[in-house]
């Protein structure tokens, strides 16, 4: 695949109407590089003159051919152009505004663009991998209108698996480049990744369902060695960048997110012998080695938790509909829970030892410690009379689930329920002692350091 950028005279081109119908317009004038434009290649739409720059990018959807017709796309032709050749294509993202030409001017990457140095010749202009990526970089960081000027918070990710998505709304929400396979975002703590059967063959792209929980995805690069740079190297360094990782079918269009995504941190990935594009030699290709997050990770040696995270004893939650229970009640359960949870991390550190919060490759416990050869895990319940028994149920499964998928990850485990106070009825002692979990609570403390 290679990109271009295509030059448009504003004064024969009437650009408001293609903008306002969308961006489908059948077919573009092109004189050079006849022999070397694909469909699947990406272009940049450069206007002209003083005030001019990219106004948008999109992709060529079919090959070039000679355009006899007067009547293809002459609505948009102040001058018609009459026969030429062209080639169809599909804008994919108009820009709120222009990226100046002096942005060009001002970045190393584009010192020999030939955008820069032959502005008056035929177009296209290719572009070079790397300009093409920066250039797209550039693009993702528009804030579209439609979000109020602002993209959204790192932690604010709203779709659920299953979920269908425009592939440029998807990237308006959460930014990232609009083409490719692999897409950082800068505005959000997100690496975006697409799989494509239909699209990922020709370029050597060998993705497998090894089962519900464990993908193995192919890297990106077409020809020759893949190697740990830009998309490849967001997905290998994601958890130490801390970025997500969310999975999307299809690559085009409307895409299906698939959920969120670690490496497998017992083997992250390897490598493998793929062609490249269109049947082209054999090159060495990376296969990252991707896990479900929710997936049990029972890998030995996998290290548990990171440093603890504080968590802030302020926030006043919403309800989430207007029948959503009393939010001055919800956030007394959160601010509850939080302080509870904050003061036995201060309790870990004074006994000498290190508070732990999980990692994407942990469940979701609340508070970890090593104690020498034992991992204790714990889980922090707030108490109401009418929501007691239904806590104290819901922790203790939690606490054998957490114990059970990280036993081969440590010598011994063990879980503690740390509870805001004495349980009303004495039966859930003898229940927690008969499960192996730890039942303690403030006042109570001696039965978490035995």
């Amino acid at each position: 695949m290679t990109a271009w950028v295509l030059v448009c005279n504003p004064t024969r081109f009437r650009l408001e109407d293609l903008r306002a119908d969308g961006g489908e317009l059948d077919s573009w004038t092109v004189r050079r590089y006849l022999n070397e434009i694909h469909k699947g290649d990406q272009f940049a739409l450069w206007i002209s003159g003083p005030d001019g720059g990219v106004v948008a990018l999109g992709e060529f959807t079919g090959e070039p051919y000679w355009n006899d017709s007067e009547e293809t796309d002459h609505q948009y032709w102040a001058e018609p152009p009459g026969p030429r050749h062209a080639v169809p294509l599909r804008v994919t993202q108009w820009l709120e505004s222009p990226i100046p030409r002096t942005w060009f001017t001002d970045h190393e990457a584009f010192a020999n663009a030939g955008i820069l140095s032959q502005p008056f010749a035929g177009n296209p202009h290719r572009l070079t991998d790397e300009q093409w990526e920066t250039l797209a970089d550039r693009a993702a960081q528009t804030v579209p209108a439609e979000l109020g000027g602002r993209m959204p918070a790192d932690d604010e990710w709203h779709l659920q698996p299953g979920e269908e998505i425009r592939r440029v709304e998807l990237h308006d929400r959460y930014g990232g480049s609009r083409q490719g396979g692999i897409s950082p975002s800068v505005q959000s703590k997100n690496v975006l990744f697409f799989t494509d059967a239909s699209t990922g063959e020709q370029h050597g792209y060998d993705d497998v369902w090894e089962s519900d929980d464990h993908f193995r995805y192919t890297g990106e690069g077409q020809t020759g060695d893949q190697v740990f740079t830009k998309g490849n190297k967001a997905i290998r360094d994601h958890l130490k960048d801390g970025r997500s990782l969310r999975l999307f079918i299809g690559s085009r269009g409307t895409v299906r997110y698939a959920g969120e995504w670690i490496l497998d941190p017992q083997e992250p990935y390897s490598w493998g012998r793929a062609k490249s594009t269109n049947g082209g030699p054999e090159r060495k290709v990376i296969h990252f080695h991707l896990i479900r997050v929710g997936a049990a990770v029972t890998a030995p040696g996998v290290p548990v938790g990171s440093a603890y995270r504080v968590e802030d004893e302020t926030t006043v939650p919403a309800p989430a509909t207007p029948s959503a229970p009393d939010p001055a009640l919800m956030g007394r359960n959160l601010t509850k829970h939080r302080q509870l949870q904050n003061q036995l991390a201060e309790q870990v550190r004074a006994r000498g030892m290190e508070p732990l919060s999980p990692t994407p490759a942990d469940p979701a416990f609340d508070i970890a410690w090593h104690d020498g050869d034992t991992l204790t895990v714990t889980e922090v319940k707030s108490l109401r009379p009418e929501n007691e028994s239904h806590q104290l149920r819901t922790g203790i499964g939690q606490l054998l689930d957490y114990v059970d998928q990280l036993s081969a990850r440590a010598t011994q485990v063990r879980g503690v329920l740390w509870l805001e106070r004495t349980p009303l009825e004495e039966r859930w002692l003898g229940i927690c002692e008969r499960a192996g979990v730890v039942l303690a609570w403030p006042g109570e403390d001696a039965k978490v350091w035995e």
